[in-house]
């Protein structure tokens, strides 16, 4: 396990209820309620709020690929997130779709990129061998 030397930001929640409750960021710029998975009641999921996180952060990492390469990204990048709640033997598991979208790039080109922000972005670093992933450029 890779130990951090320098702390850059720490992110930090207050959350009551479980999938039935709220979270509340100590900034207060994040406040909102909780819901399990496909109910229909108002807020939204981890399985939601992860995939956005992951996503953004792999757009970050991504910026950061084609700017070694000094490559403008196209103003349509976009990340699809696809987070898989289910259960296998009884235990719950996630897995994960990043369908990523680089309009007017080689498509080569675009792989290449998503490769290197895989082993860039955190998020992708903290779920390698523990979850299954899918890249896709689309």
């Amino acid at each position: 396990m890779t130990r951090i030397e320098k702390v850059l930001y720490t992110g930090k929640t207050h959350t009551t209820g479980g999938r039935d409750g709220a979270s509340r960021s100590l900034d207060g710029r994040l406040d909102i309620k909780l819901s399990p998975p496909g109910s229909a009641a108002a807020g939204t999921n981890p399985e939601q709020l992860f995939a956005a996180g992951w996503s953004a952060c792999f757009i970050g990492a991504i910026g950061l690929a084609a700017g070694k390469r000094k490559i403008a990204l196209p103003a349509g990048l976009a990340v699809d997130a696809e987070v898989d709640l289910g259960t296998t033997d009884g235990a719950y598991f996630l897995q994960a779709r990043l369908n990523v979208s680089l309009p007017g790039l080689d498509p080569a080109l675009a792989r290449e990129l998503v490769a290197e922000a895989h082993n860039t972005c955190p998020y992708s670093k903290a779920t390698r061998g523990n979850i299954d992933v899918e890249l896709n450029v689309v």
